[in-house]
C-alpha cells in the first residue's frame, strides 16, 4: 500500500513539473485544432521517380487525416536516393549496402508564392547483400518503402511545428 501511495505521489509530482515546463500538445484540439487545420491546407506537388511516388503517397497518407478549408500551401519535395556498398570481402564482393533517402522540401504560400519553410529530412537503412539477387533487390525495395515513410513522418512533424509557430504568431 505504501508503495502504491509513493507511486501516486511521484506521478503527481511529475505531472506538476511537466505542466510548469510549458510543454503543450502539438495537436491540441484534435482534428479541429489550429495545427490540424493548417496541415489540411497543404497540397503536395508530384515528386519524380519511384521514390517520389512512394514519398508522395506516404505524405498524403499522413496529411489526409487533416481537413483544411482550402489549399493555402504547396509542398515541393526533391529527393536524393542513393545505394552505396560498404561491406567488402577479400574477393571484392559487396556484403552490405546502405540506402540513403534525403529530401529537401519547401512549403510555398500560394497567396504570394513566398517560400515560408525550406528544410531537409533524411534517413538511411542497412541492407545485407546475399547470394540471391532477387532477395537483395527485394530488400532494397523494402528499405525504400520504409525510408519513404520515415522521411515523410519527419516532414509532417516539421510542418506541424511550423503550423504551431504560425498559430502562436512567432512564425514568418
Amino acid at each position: 500500500m505504501t508503495k502504491l501511495l509513493s507511486n501516486i505521489s511521484l506521478l503527481a509530482a511529475a505531472s506538476i513539473l511537466l505542466a510548469s515546463c510549458g510543454l503543450q500538445p502539438l495537436y491540441s484540439g484534435g482534428t479541429n485544432g489550429v495545427v490540424a487545420n493548417q496541415l489540411g491546407d497543404v497540397e503536395i506537388e508530384p515528386i519524380k521517380g519511384k521514390a517520389g511516388w512512394l514519398m508522395r503517397n506516404a505524405l498524403s497518407d499522413q496529411l489526409s487525416t487533416f481537413e483544411g478549408s482550402e489549399v493555402k500551401y504547396r509542398l515541393i519535395v526533391e529527393l536524393d536516393d542513393k545505394i552505396a556498398g560498404f561491406g567488402v570481402r577479400s574477393n571484392d564482393r559487396i556484403t552490405r549496402e546502405r540506402r540513403t533517402l534525403r529530401a529537401r522540401y519547401q512549403l510555398v504560400r500560394l497567396s504570394d508564392s513566398v517560400v515560408v519553410l525550406d528544410a531537409t529530412a533524411g534517413s538511411d537503412a542497412g541492407i545485407d547483400v546475399v547470394s540471391s539477387e532477387y532477395a537483395t533487390v527485394a530488400a532494397e525495395e523494402t528499405a525504400l518503402e520504409n525510408l519513404s515513410t520515415r522521411v515523410a513522418d519527419q516532414i509532417v512533424k516539421r510542418l506541424s511545428l511550423f503550423a504551431r509557430e504560425q498559430a502562436s504568431g512567432s512564425g514568418n
